[in-house]
């Protein structure tokens, strides 16, 4: 039997000798790391790299096939003078040029399956395990593969060692926003471990929802999962739209997402306008060297950085009871970086441009504007934002915003037009969300933007003469697709989200109401409650009892919001008018929200503030078939239509 000693000091002999560089603040004593100050990290002098389309493994009349692996590798993430950065990506097994941070985006079309092995392959040269590049709270209700198969998915033990868990590292892959299976959703507790010859004996080597999907997925397919991999299958049979995907493992979401490990999954097709209508091309397979982009994905994220050019994350170490001693409940990096490298550069032409915006933050919030003075506050917008669309596809119509407000997991499909801006003008994306946690309200006034010198900034535009005509159609006369409402709502859910303080540190759950109207906070371990019956069409009222603004994120369904505010009656503004699958829950309000459930099994619903994620605000979502047990939260069936907006209760 292997033991917790001998398992930290095997992997710290073996990280002493890997060819794949260990990294990252966690593999030294954290009292000798060093933060880099932002403030001299030189910015835009790289231009922004635009991640290339995922290579296919097979291409056939049926589905389109990858294996994708999750590596660690070092990148130019800071300026090209300064250290390389050790990170984890994914990329394609058979071109191993192909990894990066983010990764390469996979082309998808509406009606078209798309088949992903996902591969982890957190090994070393030797093929020995990788420890995790950050330190890991083992106490949290997590993976926790030291438990073996009894203990696994539960709280572990922490021994005192200051960097935590130290051994092999879950993955498991979700499609954000994906209407999936729930075999191929990236359940939390499906994860697995890689295949690594030093995995101890006594290691759960998957989560204890693995070999359920692994069977389910075989019954389906005729294919079985190898070790160390799973395969999914996406139906893309949703709206044309714009998914990531990323690791979802059970309480190691936020490190193993701020590690690197994500990527767009851009559907196309379907209710697609016709070709020209909108800016474009965006990233194809086989496309030739220097092909100009003018449909191009951002993924805007903050990050930390030693000054030997590690990331570094905090390790908010407590002594107070059972607060766990490595957790933090919020991060606020101190440099943007925008698919993948800081403060960038984008060269556009006197043209339309299409951004697929993504906030892929752990925490931080984004209020983002085009603005002609990269420090000057409040910013100035000098071009309006477009947006055709949200987390689900196109809006009803074109919204033009001075502001864009993205919490973190959020789209925006936006347009901004270029064509009058005299070349050789330098403009700037600016962000003036808070640097702590958001409450909502104006910067400025309710709070205080972002550093104008740093994480206040977030890309550069060097506007230059068009060298051939734009045959998109200027944003304010586009006519976007229609799309029916969803029918009648068979339930009515009343949910909470809730503050409990804990030690001496305060921990955010979620819950259902109780008899009197009050948050009864609920565990992700705690009975399920939400078990909607399949094919029933739901209204869920999610009433905010904390200070802070919640991005709530349900798995399998895109949903229509219906209101907000006191009452939640209030209409949704018009950027929120199409469909989400990740909505802004405001602090003392009620968020209103109506969603189909048409796919059996079990599935999640979170907060996508990855740190409270990690720690208990998160619950299962089981869809029943019709006869089930009853949903046993306090929610109430109806026979009439609930009644989608109303009033002037201004919220």
């Amino acid at each position: 039997m292997v033991t917790r000693r001998q398992l930290l000091a095997a992997s710290a002999a073996g990280g002493a000798a890997v060819l794949v560089p260990a990294g990252g603040a966690a593999g030294r004593a954290l009292a000798a790391v060093a933060p880099l100050d932002a403030g001299e990290i030189p910015k835009y002098v790289v231009p922004l790299r635009i991640p290339p389309a995922m290579p296919a493994v097979t291409t056939s009349p049926e589905r389109d096939e990858y294996v994708i692996a999750v590596r660690q590798f070092r990148q130019q993430i800071l300026p090209p003078s300064w250290p390389r950065t050790t990170v984890w990506g994914y990329g394609s097994t058979a071109h191993p040029g192909s990894f990066g941070y983010p990764a390469p985006t996979i082309m998808a079309r509406v009606g078209r399956p798309v088949r992903v092995t996902w591969v982890n392959q957190l090994v070393d040269g030797r093929g020995d395990y990788l420890p995790h590049l950050l330190p890991v709270d083992p106490t949290l209700h997590w993976a926790n593969p030291p438990g073996g198969p009894a203990g696994r998915d539960r709280h572990g033990h922490w021994d005192g060692d200051p960097q935590g868990y130290r051994g092999p590292v879950p993955q498991v892959v979700h499609l954000h926003g994906g209407h999936s299976p729930q075999e191929s959703d990236g359940h939390s507790e499906a994860w697995y471990l890689p295949v690594a010859r030093d995995l101890p004996s006594d290691f759960a080597l998957t989560g204890s929802t693995y070999r359920e999907f692994r069977s389910r997925f075989a019954e389906a397919s005729g294919l079985r999962w190898a070790p160390g991999s799973a395969t999914f299958e996406y139906a893309n049979d949703q709206r044309s739209c714009t998914l990531w995907y990323h690791d979802h493992s059970l309480g190691l979401t936020r490190e193993n997402v701020y590690a690197g490990p994500a990527g767009f999954y851009l559907l196309g097709g379907g209710d697609d306008l016709p070709e020209g209508v909108l800016p474009g091309p965006t990233p194809a397979r086989n496309d030739p060297p220097n092909v100009r982009y003018h449909d191009i994905p951002l993924l805007i994220q903050d990050r930390s950085f030693t000054a030997d050019g590690d990331l570094l994350y905090p390790d908010a170490r407590s002594s107070h009871g059972d607060v766990p001693p490595l957790w933090t409940s919020g991060f606020s990096g101190s440099a943007i970086v925008v698919n993948g490298r800081t403060w960038p550069t984008l060269t556009v032409q006197r043209r339309r441009y299409r951004f697929r915006l993504l906030n892929g933050c752990n925490s931080r919030f984004l209020l983002l504007s085009v603005a002609a003075h990269a420090t000057a506050r409040p910013a100035r917008p000098v071009l309006p934002v477009w947006q055709i669309g949200s987390d689900g596809g196109f809006l009803p119509e074109p919204v033009p915003h001075e502001r864009v407000t993205l919490g973190p997991a959020q789209r925006v499909d936006a347009i901004v037009d270029f064509t009058d801006v005299p070349a050789g003008t330098e403009l700037y994306l600016v962000n003036e969300g808070p640097d702590w946690a958001y409450a909502g309200g104006r910067p400025g006034v309710d709070f205080d933007p972002a550093d104008p010198h740093t994480t206040g900034q977030v890309l550069r535009f060097v506007v230059t003469d068009a060298t051939g005509a734009d045959s998109s159609v200027p944003p304010e006369q586009l006519r976007l697709p229609s799309h029916s409402r969803l029918g009648p709502a068979q339930r009515v859910r009343r949910l909470s989200l809730n503050e409990r303080r804990s030690g001496g540190s305060m921990i955010m759950l979620l819950g259902v109401l109780d008899e009197r109207g009050r948050g009864l906070p609920l565990r992700w371990s705690d009975p399920v409650t939400e078990q909607p019956t399949l094919g029933d069409t739901e209204v869920w009222e999610v009433r905010n009892f904390t200070r802070h603004v919640h991005p709530v994120h349900l798995h399998q369904v895109q949903f229509e919001l219906l209101g907000r505010g006191h009452s939640g009656r209030s209409l949704p503004g018009p950027g929120d008018r199409g469909r989400l699958d990740t909505v802004l829950a405001y602090p003392w309000e009620v968020t209103r929200i109506k969603a189909h459930f048409d796919l059996p099994g079990r599935y999640a619903w979170h907060c996508h503030l990855l740190e409270h994620e990690d720690n208990e605000m998160m619950r299962p979502l089981n869809v029943l078939p019709r006869g089930g047990a009853a949903a046993g939260d306090g929610g109430s069936p109806t026979g009439a239509v609930v009644p989608e907006t109303v009033s002037t209760d201004a919220g």
